[in-house]
């Protein structure tokens, strides 16, 4: 689990240097979900070959909230897709990397999302497929909360247990907040786990930044049941002054700001050189 930790605290590193060599970028969304990723790619629960990424017997991640991609990106360079040299080139002409992640042009992404609210239809597709087709592929999907208002969600809601789809897992990033406000200042999302337990998934709660409690969550499964993990998390997490602030879903620090978050990501000037 140390592993797991450090990893993630090298991804935090990571998603503010393609940041900074980018202009921007939603630095908020991507620390929030940074810990659930480690744990997918780096404790032994997602299959998958750096080597061959189309592998048949690959497990299938989907990052839904597209704009948390440069958490993806970092994972899938620390994974060993492609040379982290790459990602100081995100939004450039002739990279393939962008603000949101796209399929068939970066090794290891297996949906162009961005678009919000299509990623879980997505998910739910391919589950499907190979359920039909009995392979031991299991996919995951990670949610935005403030996603969660988009109605093809709640379409999804209803299929995937309809479909009986337990080889498909869905996270939700539930941080509270979203691009201008509270989430629930927006459109009253609660009961939250009630809804999705009503619709017939297994669902559990859990601290998303708690290393034991993800990995026990993402492992687990009920025969018949796709499997929905609310996960309490803080937009931001890991540089103090955003955490929790609903301007940093997309925003640079000034140079007041700068040296705190260099100092608590473990960053130097060497770093961007």
């Amino acid at each position: 689990m140390e592993t797991v930790q450090a990893t993630a605290k090298e991804m935090r590193k990571i998603i503010y240097k393609i940041a900074h060599f980018a202009g921007g970028g939603h630095m908020g969304a991507a620390f929030s979900v940074t810990d659930i990723i480690s744990v997918l790619y780096f404790d032994g629960v997602l299959k998958y070959d750096i080597h061959n990424p189309d592998w048949e017997k690959r497990d299938f991640f989907i990052l839904s909230k597209g704009h948390a991609c440069y958490a993806l990106y970092a994972a899938l360079a620390l994974a060993g897709f492609f040379s982290i040299e790459e990602l100081w080139n995100v939004g450039r002409p002739g990279s393939s990397f962008g603000g949101h992640p796209k399929i068939h042009e970066i090794p290891g992404v297996e949906a162009s999302t961005g678009a919000l609210g299509h990623g879980l239809s997505f998910g739910i597709g391919i589950a499907y497929a190979n359920k039909v087709d009995q392979k031991n592929n299991h996919t995951y999907v990670i949610l935005g909360d403030g996603e969660c208002q988009e109605g093809s969600i709640w379409e999804g809601a209803l299929s995937a247990p309809t479909l009986e789809l337990d080889n498909l897992t869905v996270i939700v990033d539930h941080n509270k907040l979203q691009a201008m406000d509270e989430l629930e200042r927006i459109v009253q999302m609660q009961p939250f786990a009630e809804k999705w337990k009503s619709f017939g998934w297994n669902v559990l709660e859990i601290d998303g930044h708690n290393y034991d409690e993800i990995r026990k969550a993402i492992v687990s499964r009920v025969e018949r049941k796709p499997t929905m993990i609310i996960a309490n998390t803080i937009k931001g997490k890991g540089v103090s002054f955003m955490e929790n602030v609903p301007i940093w879903h997309y925003r640079m620090p000034n140079e007041q700001e700068l040296p705190v978050l260099m100092e608590e990501l473990g960053l130097t000037e060497e770093d961007f050189r």
